[in-house]
């Protein structure tokens, strides 16, 4: 059986983002309950030099929905990353999840070797589709949509592990 480049990312990055959006409402809820301003947990942190959990949502919805532009060979759409409240957050999902919806497999089948070049802190990064999708996108999506799972669950929100992974 043949996985294609659009089975690899799309579907996946979906996924990702909607259980990032099931764990985000988990977070907020358990700061409702508490009584506590539901903001101070989108300026939480796991420790001093890494992001907050505002940033690691907005990161990781420009993983999947720029992953999704670049392999398709077109400019990813811009998002303006001043969210400040979960609502916004969830807005924000949302845009990303449509964007993403919005590419089709032919689109995205055969990108394999397309040349994709980033810009980071790093300087630029040079790849083909194959190994951009599965040693840059994907890794940095996970770890994004893990880091924001933990802020939260050491907030002492009740999630699981079924809460990260979804349910089949």
């Amino acid at each position: 059986m043949t996985l294609s480049m659009y089975q690899a990312s799309v579907p996946v990055f979906l996924r990702a983002l909607h259980n990032l959006q099931h764990v985000l409402r988990k977070g907020e809820a358990h700061a409702e309950a508490r009584k506590y301003d539901p903001s101070l947990l989108l300026q939480a942190r796991l420790t001093v030099d890494m992001l907050p959990l505002t940033r690691q949502v907005q990161i990781a919805t420009d993983m999947a929905k720029n992953g999704c532009a670049r392999l398709a060979g077109v400019d990813p759409l811009k998002f303006e990353d001043n969210e400040t409240s979960f609502a916004e957050l969830h807005a924000r999902i949302g845009r990303a999840v449509d964007y993403i919806k919005s590419f089709k497999a032919d689109q995205i089948d055969g990108s394999e070797t397309r040349a994709v070049t980033i810009k980071t802190r790093n300087g630029e990064q040079h790849f083909e589709g194959e190994g951009y999708l599965l040693h840059f996108v994907i890794p940095n999506l996970f770890f994004h949509c893990t880091t924001a799972y933990a802020i939260l669950r050491e907030a002492g929100a009740d999630l699981g592990k079924t809460d990260f992974i979804g349910k089949a």
